[in-house]
C-alpha cells in the first residue's frame, strides 16, 4: 500500500469511529454464514458475541441479509459466499476471514487452538486441516513451524513445542533438534510425566504442558474435535478457537477454519483468533521465519531423513554374543527402530528391540548405554543437541 493510499484509509477509519463509535486501529474480520449444521442464526449469534466480548474487532457477515445491524456482504449461495469472501481478501476489504470450509494448496495447512481442561492454558493444534506434504515428516516438521508462526502471531513470544507420541515423532524430533543446533531459534518443552522429554503423551495434552503441539493433521483434526466437543456428547463444539488460520510458505490468504459443528462460544473466539493473528501481522512473522529456515536450507534435513528410512541398512550385521541387556535407550522412531540394533551390533555391542511404556526402546548392556547413545546420535537415529557452551 502506497502512502496516498496509507494516508487515505487512516482518514477514512477516523471518520468511521466519530461517525459509528468505531474503535480506531480494529481488525476487519469476515464470517461467511451458510453451511453451520446450527443454521445461520448460529453464526450471526457468534459473530455478535464477538462484537460484545471484543469491540475493537470489525466483523463482516459474508451470507445472506440480515437484520443483525452488522456490515453485511450479501451471498446468496456457499459458491457465491466463497467469491464474495476471496474478492474481499484479495482487495483488502476484509483482512481476514472465518470459515466453514475452504480448499487450501498442497503445502498450507491450519492451527487450531484449544483450551486445556486441567488448567485452562491455551494450546496450539499444529496442524487441523489440510495438506502440510505429502511425506509425513516432512508434513510434521512444517506442521511445527506452522504452530510456531501461529502462536508467535497471536503474541505467545517464545512458544514451547512438544512432539505427540505418534508415527514418526522421533524423525521429527531429530530434524527439529538439527535445525536448533544450527541457529534456529525453537524453544522445546517438555512432558509432565516423570521421564520428561519433547514427546507428549495424553496427559500431557489434557494439562497443556506445551504451547504447541506438532503432530500430523488428521490427528490434530481429530484432537481438536474431541477438546472441542467432549461437553455436548459431540455433537455441539462449545470450547476453544476453532481450526485456525491456513499457513504456509509463500500463502498470504488470511482464511481461518470453522467446523460445521462450532456452537455460538467458538464461532466468537475463532474471530478473536482471527483478529489477534491479524493483529500480530501473521503474514510478516511467517515470512520472518520462512526467511531464518532458508538460510539454514531446512527442509534439506527433512529429505537427508527420509533417504535414510527409506533405504534401510545396507547389509545385514550378525550379532554379537548374547549378554543381559538391562539398560534401555528410548528415543527411536519405531519404523527404524530394527535397523538402529542393527548400527549398535555393528559396533561389536548386543542390542534387542523393546517396547515400553512411552513407545519403542532399544535394550543394551547397563554399562555401555552412554556409549550406544553415541553410536545411534552418529548414525542419526536419536536427536543430539549441541552445548550452547
Amino acid at each position: 500500500m502506497d502512502e496516498r493510499k496509507l494516508i487515505s484509509r487512516t482518514f477514512l477509519e477516523i471518520a468511521d469511529a466519530l461517525e459509528q463509535g468505531k474503535s480506531l486501529g480494529g481488525h476487519r474480520i469476515g464470517l461467511t454464514t451458510l453451511g453451520s449444521e446450527h443454521g445461520e442464526k448460529a453464526l450471526v449469534e457468534g459473530a455478535l458475541l464477538a462484537k460484545r466480548l471484543y469491540p475493537q474487532t470489525e466483523v463482516v457477515l459474508i451470507g445472506p441479509k440480515n437484520d443483525s445491524g452488522l456490515e453485511t456482504l450479501e451471498a446468496n449461495t456457499e459458491d457465491e459466499q466463497y467469491q464474495v469472501m476471496e474478492k474481499a481478501l484479495d482487495e483488502k476489504t476484509i483482512d481476514a476471514c472465518v470459515t466453514m470450509h475452504y480448499n487450501f494448496p498442497i503445502g498450507v495447512s491450519t492451527v487450531g487452538k484449544v483450551v486445556a481442561p486441567a488448567n485452562g492454558r491455551e494450546m496450539y493444534i499444529a496442524t487441523t486441516t489440510g495438506t502440510s506434504s505429502a511425506h509425513r515428516v516432512e508434513g510434521m516438521v512444517k506442521n511445527a513451524i506452522y504452530g510456531i508462526i501461529a502462536a508467535k502471531a497471536a503474541g505467545v513470544a517464545k512458544p514451547r513445542v512438544g512432539i505427540l507420541n505418534v508415527d514418526g515423532a522421533r524423525a521429527v524430533e531429530i530434524v527439529l533438534k538439527n535445525l536448533k543446533s544450527k541457529g534456529y531459534d525453537i524453544e522445546f518443552g517438555e512432558s509432565e510425566r516423570a521421564d520428561g522429554g519433547v514427546v507428549l503423551r495424553g496427559n500431557d495434552l489434557l494439562m497443556g504442558a506445551v504451547d504447541v503441539v506438532v503432530t500430523d493433521t488428521l490427528t490434530g483434526n481429530l484432537l481438536i474435535k474431541l477438546f472441542s466437543s467432549f461437553t455436548s456428547g459431540g455433537r455441539y463444539e462449545t470450547v476453544g478457537s476453532a481450526y485456525g488460520p491456513g499457513i504456509g510458505e509463500g500463502y498470504e490468504r488470511n482464511v481461518l477454519i470453522l467446523s460445521r459443528a462450532s456452537g455460538i462460544p467458538v464461532i466468537a473466539n475463532a474471530i478473536k483468533y482471527g483478529y489477534d493473528v491479524i493483529h500480530g501481522d501473521i503474514n510478516r512473522v511467517a515470512a520472518e521465519e520462512f526467511k531464518k529456515l532458508n538460510a539454514l536450507n531446512w527442509l534439506s534435513l527433512v529429505k537427508k531423513d527420509e533417504k535414510k528410512a527409506d533405504k534401510g541398512p545396507a547389509a545385514e550385521v550378525k550379532a554379537p554374543v548374547k549378554v543381559p541387556v538391562t539398560g534401555t535407550i528410548s528415543g527411536i522412531d519405531i519404523m527404524e527402530l530394527e535397523d538402529a540394533v542393527q548400527a549398535v551390533w555393528a559396533g561389536g555391542i548386543y542390542a534387542e528391540s523393546g517396547m515400553g511404556c512411552t513407545g519403542p526402546v532399544l535394550l543394551v548392556p547397563e554399562g555401555q548405554v552412554a556409549e550406544c547413545q553415541a553410536i545411534l546420535g552418529k548414525a542419526g537415529f536419536l536427536a543430539v543437541e549441541k552445548s550452547d557452551c
